[in-house]
This record gives structure tokens, sequence and C-alpha cells, in this order.
């Protein structure tokens, strides 16, 4: 009967079947992930492809920059006048409302005219007593010169009823100048308007004594037009503004709100202040309106705009679309092919939501507005549709072969 070490020792079969089952294993698995990647999996770009940055773009434009000044200021009437009695007396009379438009000579108020006109009464007697003093003097000096050149009478006397000739024409002249004031105080016995503009309110009613020393007064009128707007500028743009007055130009201004959002009127500046305030470094400038609708209320604070000139065919682009870096300000203009290349510009003032180039950019040239921050010189971009979105504008410009599968190509799979 065989040992154990007469059966021979199968090392060599087992070795060859581990062999085949691992190639037929690496086989399938390969077949499987090849067929599955090839019908269900889009393929990718070729190597070294570039993939196309969504963008939105514009053209720059040439425009209209107008060079302004804008400066703080408050709406400040022309004539503000408090009006005040200057007799003293009772009130009897109010012909205003409270917020009412007056004109000028127009009555406002009337105060008891009664204890003038008996003064002036007593003026006119007086100067009726006065005055046939008066004539009976110059007759008794008739008779006294008369009586003189017939060495009748004295020449003392007719000097003396002469000088009491001249003490009644002196009396006489008094009393006209008393009965003159005695007219006026009548007359400002009715209160009319210094001024045209709107009454403010009523501080005084029917029934009180007024007098002239009073310093409320009966209301305040102010001239609402023209108003003008007194503003600050620097005194470094002084020079500027005044070279334009002397040479007589009219320098439009436009008031603006708080906020400078909302435009309140248009005028024209006037003149500046004599002088610059040292302790703030600025000039006051004034400004009138015709304010016909009111837009303007007195002491309203405003924002004035000065317009010194408007600059021609300038180049605009919206500031959007300038980019800073440690070099400078720069832009990507789109070229052939839908590549950019990173330019640099040199830019001047703001115009709204716009900024002029100065250099570096010519009118027409197509510029990226949204997505500059992720290009680079040379990049190649897709051009974004208005209202399109970023993610549906780059799908649609992916190459076929970076496209899902067809219907077709899944039905085979399946």
């Amino acid at each position: 009967m065989p040992t154990d070490k007469d059966i021979p020792a199968p090392h060599g079969a087992f070795r060859t079947y581990a062999v085949v089952a691992l190639l037929l294993l690496a086989g399938g698995a390969l077949w499987f992930f090849v067929e599955r990647d090839g019908r269900a999996q889009p393929k990718g770009p070729p190597p070294g492809a570039a993939m196309a940055v969504a963008v939105s773009v514009t053209q720059a434009r040439l425009g209209v920059a107008p060079v302004t000044l804008s400066g703080i200021g408050t709406v400040t009437p022309l004539r503000t006048v408090t009006v005040k009695s200057r007799v003293d007396g009772e009130l009897t009379e109010v012909r205003f409302q409270e917020g009412q438009f007056v004109k000028e000579g127009e009555l406002l108020a009337q105060i008891d005219p009664r204890p003038f006109v008996a003064q002036l009464d007593q003026y006119q007697g007086q100067l009726a007593k006065d005055t046939a003093l008066l004539e009976n003097a110059k007759a008794d000096l008739s008779r006294y010169d008369n009586l003189v050149k017939k060495d009748m009478l004295a020449g003392q006397t007719k000097d003396t009823q002469a000088s009491l000739v001249r003490q009644y024409e002196g009396a006489v002249r008094s009393d006209k100048a008393q009965i003159d004031n005695a007219r006026l105080q009548i007359e400002y016995s009715r209160i009319t308007a210094p001024v045209s503009g709107r009454v403010g309110l009523r501080k005084l009613d029917p029934g009180n004594m007024v007098k002239s020393t009073d310093d409320a007064g009966l209301c305040v009128i102010t001239q609402m037009s023209p108003i003008s707007v007194i503003f600050t500028l620097p005194e470094d743009e002084l020079p500027r503004v005044r070279k334009r007055l002397l040479a007589g130009e009219r320098l439009a201004v436009t008031a603006y709100d708080r906020t400078m959002t909302e435009k309140l009127a248009q005028g024209t500046l006037a003149t500046t202040d004599n002088q610059i305030d040292t302790a703030t470094g600025t000039v006051k400038l004034r400004a009138l309106f015709d304010n016909a609708d009111e837009a303007l209320f007195p002491n309203q604070f405003v924002n004035a705009e000065l317009l010194l000139e408007r600059r021609e065919n300038v180049v605009l682009l919206p500031a959007a679309a300038v980019m800073r870096g440690p070099k400078g300000a720069h832009v990507f203009v789109v070229g052939e092919g839908d590549t950019v290349s990173m330019r640099p510009v040199t830019t001047g003032m703001a115009v709204g939501t716009d900024v002029v180039v100065e250099t570096g950019l010519a009118s027409g040239e197509t510029v990226v507005v949204e997505g500059a921050d992720r290009l680079r010189d040379g990049a190649k971009v897709a051009v974004r549709q208005p209202g399109k979105p970023a993610t549906e504008k780059a799908a649609s410009d992916k190459p076929a072969a970076e496209k899902p599968a067809t219907d077709k190509a899944a039905a085979d799979k399946s």
C-alpha cells in the first residue's frame, strides 16, 4: 500500500489554476469598466484644452462728461422781514391768514388810529393860531416900517417887531411838522407788507396792545421767489470758478436733496463771497433759483452741484469694468476668437455709474464687465447673453464631444 511520500505534490497545477483565474477576473473587470465608461460617461476635454469663462461685456462709447463741483448748502431767502408796528396802540384788525402769500403794500393789520387823529386836530388848531399871530405881526411890522421912514418911530421898535415875526414863522413851521408827523402816525397805524412773500405764523391777535419796541412783531414775511442757496466749495476750486465768472459765463447750479437722489431746482451762480473762511478752508457762493414751484424752502439743507464745463466726445465705460491691481487700472478687451487681452488704462472723472477713460481704450471696443476677476491675459471667454445665466450659457457652448450621451446611446446600452 503506497505511503504519503509516494503521492506526487500538486503545487504546479494549483499555481496554473490561480493564474488563469486572476487573468479571467482582470479581463472581466476591464471589460466592465470600459464598456460602462464608453456608453454612460461623456468624454472629457482633450488634454491641454482651456475652458471658456462666461462673462458679460459692453462697448466703450463716446459721450459727454460734465465737470461739476459739489458742496453742501442752505436755502437762504433774499429778503426776510419781521413785520413790526411803528406806533403804540390797540390792534383792532388782522387782515392776513397764516401761510398766505401777500404782495408788497398789501394791508396786513390795523391799529386804532383815533389817538393820532385827535393829535392831528390839535396840531392843526395850533397851526391856525400861530398863523393868525404871524399875520398880525407882519402887519405891525409893515406899519412900523412906514413910521421909521418918517422918523416917527425908533428903529429899535421896528427890529423887535421883525424878530417877533420870525418867531411866529418858526412856530408855524413847527406846527406844520407836527401835523405831518401826526399824519404819518395815522399812516403807520395801517400795517402793510413791506415785501412780497409768504406769511408765517401769526404772533398777535386783535385786542392786544402793540408797542413799537416789541421784538417779536406781528409776523414774518419770507420772499419765496426768487430764492438763493448759499453753499461752500474748497478754496482750491475758487480760481476756476472766478475765471469763468469774470469772463461773464452763466454757470448752472443744480440743487439736490439730502440723499443726492432727487433734483429740486435748477439755477445759476450769482456771486462768491469776498473772503475765504480760514477755519475751514472754504469759500461761500450764492446761487439764484426762480423757485416758482417753491420746491426750495427757507433754511432747507441741500446739495449744490456747480457745472463748470461739459467735455464732449470722451470715452465712457462702466466703472465695474475697470480692475485695479499692483500695476494700476486695467481692463480686459475681447478680441478675435473670443480671447481677452489685459490692457492698462488711465481713468478720469466719474459720470454717474460710468468713468471717463483718458488713455488706453478707443470707442467701440468690447470690454468685459462681469467675470473679469476670473480672467487672465489670453483667456478664452463665452459671452453671456443678457438675462441668460452663466451656467446655461457655458453648457450650451460645450463642444459636441463634451455633451452627455444621446438617447440612442442610452438605448444601445440597454
